[in-house]
């Protein structure tokens, strides 16, 4: 499923590369804008978190102009009077303008780097708002943005994967160069896909995938994690030999009737029906006043 989503078949949706401490995603992000440049598409890069030379190391530059870098990394927050892309530009309008101010006829491919410093200045729903307002809007064509989600809260992480439309987690792999993607993938349709790959990036920045996860294969069950059984230790027994299943089967149970008291109640005989009464040598009846015991 990685290289599908390399391959950049999809269109109007967002990509969310979803990573942490112990392992980044921004070659990854490289090898998406990589990819991207080699379909011939426009890319505009938001950049807070490196420089320009950085983020373009190993990057396709056959085509500069393709490439739209702007530069939110040396003042992110417009404290000088130099003309950078700053954290407060980051809405539908200002985003739309720039977009179309730089590129061509055709929508251009928007890569956010990253969505985790645009989330510590500005607030959760905000970000959301505009991230959905650019996947209906006409001038991007996708959206490709990286979070470290150890940065935040969970209820913030989820918010923004549950607008992405693909997700990928990146996970350190069981070798140095490897590492493992957790990829959630949602359908036009509602259909949510998932599958776990194991990958590796050259230094021309492509993508090596494997079809089945290596550290799987050779992993060992920890036995905190092995299936106990819930009735080993019990002091009784709750499961029947077949002695004893036989024995049940044969067992009548008295609200199943069978076929001769059946016949005997719907087939009832001459008198049926009929009280008979038959006084006890106790019993204190009057015949002159049948209601005596009654204290009337």
């Amino acid at each position: 499923m990685l290289s599908e989503l390399l391959q950049g078949t999809d269109t109007g949706g967002l990509l969310i590369i979803q990573d942490s401490s112990s392992c980044t995603g921004r070659h990854l992000l490289k090898s998406f804008i990589n990819a991207a440049l080699n379909r011939e598409e426009n890319i505009h890069v938001l950049g807070f978190e490196v420089s320009e030379e950085e983020l373009g190391e190993g990057l396709n530059t056959s085509s500069p102009q393709r490439l739209c870098f702007h530069n939110a990394y040396s003042d992110p927050l417009g404290w000088t009077d130099h003309l950078t892309f700053t954290v407060h530009q980051f809405c539908l309008d200002e985003l739309t303008h720039l977009v179309k101010q730089t590129s061509q006829s055709k929508p251009a491919t928007l890569v956010i780097d990253s969505l985790s410093w645009i989330l510590r200045h500005l607030s959760p729903p905000a970000v959301c708002k505009t991230l959905q307002q650019l996947k209906r809007g006409g001038a991007v064509r996708t959206i490709i943005g990286l979070l470290h989600a150890d940065m935040h809260q969970k209820g913030t992480v989820g918010s923004v994967c549950h607008l992405a439309t693909s997700v990928i987690n990146v996970a350190p792999g069981m070798k140095g160069d490897e590492a493992v993607a957790k990829i959630t993938k949602r359908s036009k349709s509602g259909k949510v896909m998932q599958c776990e790959e194991i990958f590796s990036i050259k230094d021309d920045l492509t993508v090596i995938v494997q079809s089945k996860p290596s550290h799987l294969e050779h992993k060992q069950t920890d036995p905190e994690e092995q299936q106990m059984d819930p009735t080993a230790n019990l002091t009784f027994n709750l499961r029947l030999s077949d002695t004893e299943r036989k024995a049940k089967e044969k067992l009548a149970l008295p609200f199943v009737f069978s076929k001769a008291k059946k016949t005997a109640l719907l087939h009832s005989g001459q008198g049926s029906g009929r009280i008979l009464y038959e006084p006890d040598a106790n019993d204190d009846y009057d015949q002159e006043d049948p209601d005596d015991d009654l204290d009337v």
